[in-house]
């Protein structure tokens, strides 16, 4: 009875601490902004794969599965942990043992991830005492921070120890006193010949020891979660639960912003209005400080667990600029911490002249970002680290009108000429000259409606290099006498440029303009050279009443070599060593990999991957607007870092699939004066030499 009444006090204690600390943080949460979410089933089959199946930390295979057997052997120590707590409060001992073979397969379970765990610690520990592993590391991380870590996996290891040090010792003493054992330990049995000389009461008291040890151990280490970093042991679950299920690629609209524009764009337009008596709230475009982020943002921000994966393959960061996405989750949740008490007690409105942006995150961070996605892909928690730095973007473009003067050229060329390059909107068809092109308007006028609708975009229409591009797919699609159109002076910029640098409003009054246009014309399907455009076209124009199928180029030409319509003979290409460089925006984006690579296996040449390829693939440096601005200080620029990878395999060709990547690679090649040696081309024109165009 003493051992029961002390139980339940300890775990009243835990439970008590506990709540208050789960009721801080609802507190919280309820600052942010709230956020719908749908798709239950969908959301339920992701955390399976993701949370449980550890779908994601198994990319990296070695430390992945360490990690892994970690999680899944906690899931099982849980069993264990649950009877003791029965135990604990009833005065019974084995409470589950009369699950009969159940219990026998769960104790041993228990017993081998005991010593799996136990070794795996130790490794981790050792990886980050002694190995100085490059990620674990980096300006954001401070002494507290390593403790931190350090801390919670010494109280892992001692758990662990305890739970073998308990099993071993109750063999002992069920042995020696002829009780019958309950469950099955097979690690432990073989402990037990460690301390054959111990009587029958030494094994008691130790292992009474040993089961108050573990189960204060498991109480004090889930009251200190909340106040470590580690509290992604309860949130990393919910946390792939909430995460995005739209591809990688796609930015969510801003409803208040497409009302405004609704107006601009027509000012008769009807909108529901404010109930009577009620005031329609004024909300601030984008994210300034901590009440601007959505429920979702700040859970993000709780499941981090700093691992540094994320900023182990930021393009930015590793060309030596200050971004680093695992700081901004960091940030995100100091910030909460510093000013959420606050608000708390004095109202949501509270002001302490201070934000997340410029006293937490800079500018200079913000702009750095390519919008690659590289970091969501790698987090193994699902975390969505571009939305926030988008969301600050916002903030400052919409509401303080700031932003690095290339891009300021960009939005003014995009509102005035429909392009980011100061080029007259009449002159979009000029690429084609002396080809047979066909223009919508002109077929539409004949009664007849095209196939397809080829979307050239402003890089096909008048960047000089890609112009060679479309002019060589255009030579593929008459040869193959495919039914298609251009929309010719009538296309304008997709907007892509401007809403990942934050112009939301400029995105969507060119998304809206388009889509009135494309719509008039009944489009169904596109196809487009340009994988910014793929993304936005498919993904993101949905959601202001446009809905196409749309086809990035090296899809259409994968499916035309597929049913033999492309007969390939290789030609100049036969015997070239070609490396082809994954676009961010089609395949981390949208997942496709396999449509290039299919298309390049065709022509008679090898090839050959780079070290960083697909998921892993590397960002050119043009992304999320910069290409049209100024780089942020670091110790190289992006495209030379990935050129010079590209360089590496050897290849006589580097392959691209997007007008970025072209250009990008095409400035690495002339940097590192490979000009004479190595050709950068689009698929497409290897497709056109290929087929002797």
């Amino acid at each position: 009875m003493e051992k029961q009444i002390v139980f339940l006090i300890v775990l009243l204690i835990t439970l008590g601490i506990f709540s208050f600390s789960i009721y801080r943080y609802v507190q919280f949460f309820r600052l942010v902004k709230p956020k719908k979410i749908g798709d239950w089933g969908k959301r339920f089959m992701m955390m399976v794969n993701i949370a449980f199946l550890q779908k994601k930390i198994l990319r990296r295979k070695w430390v992945g599965t360490m990690h892994a057997l970690v999680w899944w052997g906690f899931l099982l120590i849980l069993f264990g942990s649950a009877e003791m707590v029965i135990d604990g409060l009833f005065g019974t001992e084995k409470a589950f043992s009369g699950l009969g073979w159940f219990y026998n397969f769960m104790m041993a379970l228990d017993d081998i991830f005991a010593l799996i765990i136990a070794f795996a610690v130790i490794a981790f520990l050792v990886r980050r005492l002694f190995m100085h592993i490059k990620r674990f590391y980096g300006p954001e991380m401070r002494k507290v921070d390593k403790m931190d870590a350090n801390i919670a996996l010494t109280i892992i290891l001692v758990l662990m120890i305890s739970l073998l040090g308990m099993n071993t010792f109750y063999l002992i003493w069920a042995k020696q006193t002829g009780n019958e054992i309950l469950g099955s330990y097979p690690v432990s049995s073989h402990l037990t010949n460690l301390f054959s000389n111990v009587s029958s009461e030494t094994a008691w008291f130790w292992y009474q020891f040993n089961w108050w040890t573990h189960i204060t151990l498991i109480f004090l280490f889930a009251n200190i979660l909340p106040y470590s970093k580690h509290f992604h042991v309860f949130v990393s679950v919910p946390n792939t639960f909430v995460g995005r299920l739209e591809p990688l690629g796609y930015v969510e609209n801003m409803e208040n912003i497409t009302k405004e524009v609704k107006m601009m764009l027509d000012p008769n337009a009807a909108f529901e209005e404010p109930a009577e008596g009620e005031e329609e709230a004024v909300e601030r475009f984008g994210i300034k400080d901590i009440e601007d982020v959505n429920w979702i943002n700040y859970m993000n921000s709780l499941a981090c667990t700093q691992c540094g994966r994320c900023t182990s393959v930021c393009p930015a960061n590793i060309t030596g600029k200050l971004l680093s996405p695992r700081k901004v989750m960091m940030d995100t949740r100091k910030r909460m911490k510093e000013k959420g008490p606050e608000m708390i007690k004095n109202g949501r409105n509270f002001d302490d002249s201070k934000a997340l942006l410029g006293n937490y995150l800079t500018e200079e961070e913000l702009w750095a970002c390519t919008l690659c996605n590289a970091c969501a892909q790698e987090c193994p928690v699902n975390i969505n680290q571009p939305s926030i730095i988008l969301g600050i973007r916002r903030y400052l473009v919409m509401e303080e009108a700031k932003a690095p003067s290339g891009l300021n050229t960009v939005f003014s060329n995009i509102e005035n000429n429909g392009a980011p390059w100061q080029f007259s909107p009449e002159d979009r068809l000029l690429w084609a000259e002396g080809l047979k092109v066909p223009v919508i308007a002109d077929v539409v006028a004949e009664g007849k409606k095209p196939e397809y609708l080829l979307w050239v975009g402003s890089a096909g229409a008048f960047d000089d290099r890609y112009k060679k591009v479309m002019r060589e797919f255009v030579k593929i699609l008459n040869h193959l006498k495919v039914d298609y159109a251009v929309l010719g002076v009538e296309e304008s910029d997709s907007g892509d440029v401007a809403r990942r640098a934050g112009n939301e409003m400029l995105f969507q009054m060119q998304a809206l303009t388009n889509i009135e246009v494309l719509n008039g014309y009944e489009v169904d399907k596109i196809v487009t050279c340009d994988p910014h455009d793929f993304n936005t076209l498919k993904n993101e124009y949905s959601d202001l009443g446009g809905n196409y199928q749309v086809q990035h180029h090296t899809q259409f030409l994968q499916q035309k070599i597929a049913s033999g319509e492309i007969h390939i003979d290789g030609g100049e290409l036969k015997g070239k060593k070609i490396t082809y460089h994954d676009p961010c925006y089609l395949g981390r984006a949208n997942g496709e990999y396999d449509a290039p690579r299919d298309v390049l296996k065709a022509i008679p040449a090898m090839i050959v991957e780079m070290e960083r390829n697909k998921s892993f693939a590397l960002c050119c440096g043009a992304g999320g607007g910069q290409m049209f601005k100024e780089a942020e200080k670091g110790d190289k620029e992006i495209f030379i870092e990935r050129t010079e990878e590209a360089l590496e395999t050897g290849a006589d060709i580097i392959c691209t699939a997007c007008p970025f990547c072209m250009t990008m690679m095409t400035d690495g090649i002339k940097y590192t004066n490979k000009e004479e040696e190595v050709k950068n081309y689009d698929i497409a024109e290897l497709v056109s030499m290929s087929m002797g165009l």
